[in-house]
């Protein structure tokens, strides 16, 4: 027997609420945002780090987040979990509410980089990326405020053509690919085509962006933390097709909101025996750096993000 489908009246109800339910939240997030843009930078971001850390614990995520935690590290006790979840939900607000104070925060003094509110670790780097004119691929993770990278890398002259997956809220969306545009340069969304996008900016002898932490369904089969995940293989492949060089990237929170951008040495991509590139084996490497940046900070990661795909199985514990 054919399944009954819903009827449409049913189906249009669904849409018109979940429309609904955005342009509240949306609405109601921008005009916090904007609201915070009124008052000095760092009062405003210290009072939402402060509430975070408080409120954060009272979401449902919070719950993931643990459940992540005691996967990622055992040795760690209860107490020292929950003290990494509250540090993140801090961060996490930190860099929802910067969004509104880029042109403040972003204090970096090229001619001495280590000093500023924002140092940068590795300018060789991106002066050799400026002058060689070759393609190459920069990752990251979202560690930090991620979000100062192409910025960063904006200010020496390097124009970074950056993969982002925009908040699942339209609204919310609309607003902060605004900012991004404003202050980040080129932008691909991770939707249809975006593939395409990447490999032309390669092919223009240019540079990509790529968060690499997400769980990507239908990805390279993987661990992480030596827990099963799947991996979005684009990196690898992209690599494999363009022969270009690939660097690991991260932004670290400092004492007294400052920040340190970091570009590392270049990585050597594994290959199979043909020579080409070894996109599991990429994929896996990609994994293992950004759990090494994850374990140096570990208050600095998202750690709400469905990595390893339980949330089905902490429904079933209800």
């Amino acid at each position: 027997m054919r399944s009954k489908l819903p009827h449409p009246l049913i189906v249009k109800t669904f849409v018109i609420i979940r429309r609904v339910r955005h342009w509240l939240v949306g609405t109601t997030v921008i005009s916090l945002l904007k609201l915070a843009s009124l008052f000095p930078a760092d009062p405003t971001i210290n009072v939402v780090d402060w509430l975070a850390r408080r409120i954060g614990p009272k979401t449902s995520r919070h719950k993931l987040a643990l459940y992540n935690l005691a996967l990622a590290f055992p040795e760690k006790t209860a107490e020292e979990h929950e003290q990494i979840a509250r540090d993140m939900w801090g961060s996490m607000a930190r860099l929802g509410v910067e969004y509104v104070f880029l042109d403040k925060i972003f204090d970096l003094n090229i001619e001495n980089p280590s000093q500023g509110r924002v140092e940068v670790k590795g300018v060789d780097i991106f002066a050799r990326l400026v002058d060689e004119k070759k393609p190459f691929i920069v990752f990251t993770a979202h560690t930090g405020n991620f979000e100062l990278l192409p910025i960063g890398a904006a200010a020496y002259g390097l124009e970074v053509t950056a993969l982002f997956r925009p908040p699942n809220n339209p609204y919310i969306a609309r607003h902060v690919l605004s900012a991004r545009r404003t202050h980040m340069g080129h932008l691909v969304p991770s939707r249809a085509g975006a593939a395409i996008a990447l490999a032309r900016r390669l092919d223009d002898d240019g540079g990509v962006g790529m968060l690499v932490d997400q769980k990507f369904q239908r990805g390279a089969k993987t661990t992480f933390f030596g827990h099963a995940v799947q991996t979005n293989p684009l990196l690898g492949k992209l690599a494999r097709q363009f022969n270009c060089s690939v660097y690991p990237a991260r932004c670290v929170r400092l004492p007294g909101g400052r920040f340190r951008l970091e570009i590392e040495p270049e990585i050597e991509i594994p290959r199979a025996e043909d020579g080409r590139v070894d996109v599991p084996a990429t994929c896996q490497l990609l994994n293992d750096k950004v759990e090494e940046w994850v374990r140096e900070y570990p208050g600095q990661w998202q750690w709400f993000h469905d990595r390893w795909a339980i949330k089905r199985k902490l429904r079933k514990r209800k």
